[in-house]
Order: structure tokens, then sequence, then C-alpha cells
């Protein structure tokens, strides 16, 4: 398997989180906010910045962690968050990412039906598709598919080869259908996973509310999860999204809009430790990891 790390867990600074990639032997990048900036407002010149800066380091974007369809299920904002996908598949081709990370819009009672979720991504998947890109549907309890097997239902419904699940166990940790990470979730979506991020956390049920923790240290079963994905031969992309900080949690608000100096401080301390443990528990289960 392949290590990344998505790059606001560490710094706002590129250049700090390659150097941080390349002292610890983490292979790829996912971009999400750098210099302050979600992707899809970086310009140009910052694109060209990100391409001159990892050149020549061995380093890999896999993906781009797009905000696309964390809004409201509205027309208007629906067509910006078309133009958003637009610019972030641009930013791909530029940098050589596979893959763009998109949700299923903002949760809500009533919401839109399955099926009208999937008749929206069918014009952004076939969109990627032309471009040789897959589009990645995270499973997101702040969003209408808020676990692995809405995922799935949204995934079927689409029924298209340039959309795939971005599998997210901690994710799952606070699914207000209170779906167990590892193995009901997984085995729900497993064949359908084209990326997966890794976090940890428990749930706070007397306060409605889920704490971020080190990776191995909260509710997911690391270990189970990583000898399925052995089992299961996954070669993909583990990014590392640690969220994690060390002094204080992050606000609610930060966590569901990554962005800025405010959400990455001690991501860097943070990611250390998530990165250790992440690494034991794959020596432990016997997954080797790419180089």
């Amino acid at each position: 398997m392949n290590l990344a790390i998505i790059t606001d867990e560490v710094s706002q600074d590129l250049a700090r989180v390659v150097d941080w990639a390349l002292e610890r032997g983490v292979k790829g990048l996912e971009l999400r906010s750098v210099w302050g900036k979600g992707p899809h407002l970086l310009d140009d010149r910052e694109v060209q910045r990100i391409h001159d800066l990892i050149k020549g380091t061995g380093l890999i974007v896999c993906s781009i962690a797009s905000p696309f369809l964390k809004c409201d299920f509205d027309r208007s904002q629906y067509e910006e968050h078309l133009s958003i996908l637009k610019r972030c598949a641009e930013m791909a081709k530029v940098l050589g990412a596979p893959l763009i990370r998109g949700f299923t819009f903002w949760r809500q009672d009533p919401g839109p039906s399955f099926e009208e979720i999937a008749a929206h991504l069918r014009e952004p998947a076939a969109m990627l598709g032309e471009e040789g890109l897959i589009l990645g549907i995270e499973n997101e309890p702040s969003t209408m598919a808020t676990n692995g097997r809405k995922v799935r239902i949204v995934l079927d419904l689409l029924n298209s080869p340039y959309a795939r699940a971005v599998w997210d166990p901690g994710n799952d940790v606070f699914d207000p259908e209170r779906e167990k990470p590892y193995p009901d979730g997984y085995e729900t979506v497993k064949d359908l996973i084209g990326h997966i991020h890794i976090k940890d956390g428990v749930w706070h049920s007397e306060e409605n509310r889920f704490e971020a923790v080190p990776v191995g240290e909260g509710e997911v079963d690391y270990h189970g999860q990583f000898r399925a994905l052995k089992t299961d031969g996954y070669k993909g992309w583990i990014s590392l999204e640690t969220h994690y900080r060390p002094q204080k949690p992050l606000d609610e608000r930060l966590a569901q809009m990554p962005r800025g100096e405010e959400f990455s401080y001690l991501g860097d301390e943070a990611s250390d430790l998530c990165l250790r443990n992440l690494r034991r528990i794959l020596e432990e289960v016997g997954v080797v990891e790419e180089h």
C-alpha cells in the first residue's frame, strides 16, 4: 500500500509539507488547503508553484481533496460546485493527480433522495472521465451519504466507471446511524474503494460529539481493517487525515471546511504521532508499505 499525507494536516506551507514527507518516507501528497486557500481557489501561478516544489522529489500527488458538493441541494450552489470541480480537474491534470474527492450535499431532513444525488453526480463523473480522472465519493456524516452503506447505494445508482468510493473508517465513528466502520461499513463498500482516508476518534454519545484521537487509540478496529485490506488485495493510496490536535480539538467548523493556519496549528506534531501509530499497526498485521 502507498502512504500519503493530506497536506494541511501538517502545514499550510507546502514547502514544509514536502520536507516533512521526504524526511519520513511518505510517498504521496493529497492536496487540500494550501497557503490558506482551498484547492479550487489556487490560481495558475500557485498551481505551477506547487508543481515546481514537488518536481524532482519523487513525491506523487495522489488526490485533490476538493469540497465538491459540500453544499446545500440547491441549483445555484450546484452550478457553483461544478465550477469548483472543473477548476480542481485543471489542477489535477497539471499535477498528475488521478482522483478528485467529492461529497453528496449537506445532510438535511428531508433531503434529496439517493436517486436525485446520483443524477447530480452523473455529469461530474462523466466530465472527469473525459479527462482521465476519477470522482471519489466520501462517506461523511455531515452529508447525505453518511456511511459506507449509503455511499454504496449512491455509487450503484450512478453506475459510472469514473466514480469510486473514498473510504474513511474514522468518519464512520460519528455516523448518525452508528454503522460500525470495520467490518460493517468496509464490507459494504470494499469492492468500490478507490482511495482511503485514515483518522481515528471516539464518539461521546452523552454530548453528541466526535473527538479525534491518534490513529489506533479510537474506536476503529484498524488491525482488522488493514488485515482485510491486505487479504482483499488493496494496493491503492492511504492518506493520513490526522484531525487530532495535541492541545485543543479542532473546531467543528474547521474540521468540516479545513483552511488556514488555525486548522493546521500543531498538525505536524499530531501527524508525526499518528504516522508512527499507523506504521506500527501496518507492521503488526504484515502490510507492506510501497517505496
